[in-house]
């Protein structure tokens, strides 16, 4: 499925007053993914490039838990930059497509949170990643498998193109060595399908379709899923340039 940017960008940009409070699973990645990266790699690095920064829920870890020269964070929603900011005040901030950035200078460091899923292919990103990266460069990242969200796909069908743990080793390989990958799954329930809508509102995800949810819609939605349950299926990486 093709991700429509500007429908993505409104929606993430809608969704971040009350993104924190509900991203739950986001938050369990972004902590897990920097424990695994300081066990792998340490807690040092001159220069940190952050991917899809958005309300700085990863911001936050790193400005508490690396020890940084440089900070360079990156979103599709230009109002990010204030959300960062709060944690790292002198961080720098370019806005647009994260496929295309050009931070000034190699970067030690690229890691993302929650991003990689919006992506209909890793190949490009992956090469366009390992291009800025310093030799020895890390890229540490999360992003979701194949059973993600599998309510939603049965019920509305509609899904990303999300990628099993050894496509990503495959396309990881060309460029870089696996350090630590890891998968796992969290399973949300909600009293009513109704809240379950409310929560992938929240945490932006109902990018996954740009047409508004018509009242049918909604009701097949509720009659499939009764038991109001929602699949996150995690995946963790963390790779060193080659």
């Amino acid at each position: 499925m093709q991700v429509n940017p500007k429908i993505l960008k409104q929606k993430f940009e809608k969704s971040m007053p009350k993104y924190n409070d509900n991203a739950v699973v986001q938050r369990e990645m972004a902590q897990r993914l920097i424990a695994m990266l300081t066990e792998s790699c340490g807690s040092e690095f001159a220069h940190i490039l952050e991917l899809g920064a958005g309300t700085g829920l990863l911001t936050e870890i790193i400005a508490q838990s690396l020890k940084f020269d440089r900070l360079t964070c990156n979103d599709l929603v230009e109002k990010s930059k204030f959300y960062v900011q709060k944690f790292v005040s002198d961080a720098e901030f370019i806005a647009g497509n994260s496929c295309k950035i050009k931070p000034s200078g190699k970067v030690n460091l690229i890691i993302s949170n929650a991003m990689f899923q919006w992506f209909s292919s890793l190949a490009a990103p992956l090469e366009h990643y390992s291009s800025i990266l310093d030799k020895n460069g890390v890229l540490a990242f999360s992003t979701f498998s194949k059973q993600n969200f599998k309510e939603v796909r049965n019920a509305l069908g509609v899904s990303l193109n999300y990628f099993s743990v050894e496509e990503i080793r495959s396309l990881l390989e060309k460029d870089f060595e696996i350090l630590d990958i890891i998968e796992f799954e969290r399973v949300l329930r909600f009293n009513t399908p109704l809240e379950l809508l409310a929560h992938l509102k929240n945490t932006g995800v109902n990018s996954l379709n740009s047409k508004k949810m018509t009242f049918h819609d909604i009701k097949d939605f509720c009659l499939n899923n009764s038991a109001c349950t929602l699949t996150y299926a995690p995946v963790l990486v963390i790779a060193k340039k080659k």
